[in-house]
């Protein structure tokens, strides 16, 4: 972690002091494991916030796809679109952010993606994750999305677990970027 930027080393260590837990749970995946990284706790913590924005915003723009929204699947990349959307207008290159629904909305229009008015049909989006492990959530909202006419240029996340996540999403075709992989913050399993 010696070549990781002052902001990065920073952001690894609120990962490390509100996100990541060491103890058996059920992933939403299914699977079990032995530590759990709850990434909505950094991302909604101030300093978090902005560090996550900056950093995803950051390594966006490093893939040189085109971006023209970002958002994911509610709830996890709710804060996340958020941040990297306000680091994009900070940057100079103002992105409005998204939320795809995990099933339509039950009154008004009926929509799946909130934030859709922002966003001209035929856009090219990145859709956010905090966490991947199956790719199964990032692929889930690169389907919505598809079908509701936009395009998917990247998935970008804070953590890979390295649990085929990265895989699946490639072989999907889809660039996975991320901050941060499993080995960043748990030796073993």
């Amino acid at each position: 972690m010696s070549t990781m930027t002052a902001e990065k080393q920073r952001l690894a260590e609120l990962l490390r002091e509100l996100s990541y837990q060491q103890r058996d749970v059920t992933l939403a995946s299914g699977r079990r494991s032995s530590f759990y990284f709850d990434g909505k706790q950094t991302a909604l913590h101030p300093e978090g916030a902005a560090l996550i924005g900056k950093l995803l915003w950051d390594a966006i723009v490093a893939q040189g796809v085109k971006v023209e929204g970002v958002g994911g699947l509610t709830l996890g990349a709710d804060p996340l679109a958020t941040a990297v959307s306000l680091a994009s207008l900070q940057a100079l290159r103002p992105v409005p952010a998204f939320i795809v629904r995990k099933e339509p909305k039950g009154h008004g229009t009926g929509q799946w993606i909130e934030g859709r008015r922002n966003l001209p049909a035929g856009s090219t989006v990145v859709v956010l994750e905090d966490v991947v492990t199956t790719g199964g959530s990032a692929l889930k909202a690169a389907q919505r999305i598809e079908e509701e006419g936009l395009k998917v240029s990247l998935i970008a996340a804070v953590i890979d677990r390295t649990e085929g996540g990265r895989e699946a999403v490639e072989a999907a075709g889809y660039p996975l970027v991320s901050l941060f992989t499993k080995g960043d913050f748990h030796q073993g399993d």
